[in-house]
Order: C-alpha cells, then sequence, then structure tokens
C-alpha cells in the first residue's frame, strides 16, 4: 500500500513540482497540498497522511508550528522539514519541534523522497545531511543558546512587535512574552531592542541584511 504525503508550500509552483516528483514514484501517493498552517493542520486532522512535507516559512507562520501541532497528536506521522533557510539553527530547531528530516530546497527531489521514505519508517528519529556538523560547530561554538520559543520572540522582536503584539501572535499572556524577552536579552547580553537585534545579528541567529528597527 502506497504512503500517503500531504505537501505543505506556499508557492503552487513548488508544490506541484514536489507532486510531480511523489507521483512518479509508486511507493507514494499525494494526498493533499496546503499553502498556510491553518490549511495544513485542518487538512492533516481529516486525511491523517503517513508523511507531511512542509516549508518553514509560510504566510501565517512557520512550518514548524504545524511540525508541533502534528507530533503532539500523532507519533507515527513523518514529518520532512523543507527549506531555502538551511543554517544550524534552523536544523535544531527542526530536530527540537519534533521533525523526523530536514532537507534544503537546493537538494534534488531524490534526496526529498529519500527523507520522506525515512520519515514514514522512522517517524521519531531525525536525520539531515548537514547534521553532524552542524553538531560540531554546536559543540565548538559560543553563540547563545535561546529555546525555540526565545527564537521565535526574537524574530518578532526583528519584526518590530511589541509585547503586546508578541503575546497575540504566540497566543500567551503579556507578562509571559516579558519573561521570553527579559531571557532573550540576557543571553545575547543586551539590555534593550536594539541591543538584542545587534548581538543576534553578529551571533548569525537572524539576516544581517534586516537592520535593528
Amino acid at each position: 500500500m502506497a504512503t500517503s504525503v500531504m505537501l505543505v508550500d506556499d508557492h503552487e509552483l513548488i508544490r506541484n513540482g514536489l507532486a510531480g516528483a511523489f507521483s512518479r514514484d509508486e511507493a507514494f501517493d499525494v494526498a493533499g497540498q496546503a499553502g498556510s498552517v491553518a490549511e495544513a493542520i485542518t487538512m492533516a486532522s481529516s486525511l491523517a497522511p503517513d508523511v507531511v512535507v512542509v516549508d518553514l516559512q509560510l504566510p501565517d507562520g512557520s512550518g514548524l508550528d504545524i511540525v508541533r501541532a502534528l507530533r503532539k497528536d500523532r507519533k507515527d506521522v513523518g514529518l520532512v522539514v523543507l527549506t531555502m533557510y538551511a543554517g544550524d539553527e534552523q536544523i535544531f530547531a527542526a530536530m527540537d519541534a519534533g521533525a523526523s528530516a530536514f532537507v534544503g530546497k537546493d537538494a534534488p527531489s531524490t534526496e526529498v523522497i529519500a527523507a520522506a521514505r525515512h520519515a514514514a519508517v522512522s517517524p521519531l528519529s531525525f536525520t539531515c545531511a548537514g547534521l553532524p556538523e552542524a553538531m560540531m560547530r554546536r559543540m565548538s561554538s559560543t553563540t547563545p543558546r535561546l529555546s525555540d520559543r526565545e527564537r521565535q520572540v526574537l524574530d518578532l522582536l526583528a519584526d518590530g512587535l511589541g509585547v503586546a503584539a508578541i503575546s497575540a501572535k504566540l497566543y500567551i499572556s503579556e507578562s509571559t512574552a516579558k519573561t521570553h524577552i527579559a531571557k532573550v536579552y540576557e543571553k545575547l547580553g543586551a539590555a534593550n531592542r536594539a541591543q538584542a537585534l545587534v548581538a543576534a545579528m553578529r551571533a548569525g541567529l537572524i539576516d544581517a541584511g534586516s537592520p535593528p528597527r
């Protein structure tokens, strides 16, 4: 029986390309396609696919939101993160969220399909071609270690959001948002948002091409 796979990407061209690649492999059946976090979670609930391939950047949130939501409900679902942003932090964030595999969008389709095969068979074990090197860099690095939630808060700070907006975006109380922000500042050795963003850029935690707001 074919492994059912669901594809999540906000670019129709990429979804169609992936669908074509999976359709050419008799081991897989493309069960559905989604273009947002909300659509993906709803669709996955109704389709219950064996494997979900998710883009990291989506219009209404992160692909990791999908990974966390689906992993919370199902231990047997394979979760493959596919992204253009294949840095060390993204790799570890995907692993911490419960993904089964991490693949860069510059990889050939055969690598994506191989990751989906792994995810279907071993959904709770993480695979990524760059993981060994990333682990070595992490062990020898002095880069501040932020939790997954702290990374989300940092990204929202970089987007110019304040406490109230971060609270609403992450569905947490304002006091909790303030606690996370304070923790981010502490880990980055910063006293305010501007200092935190400069420190984060220097550490490679956010895009240096985006100036502090």
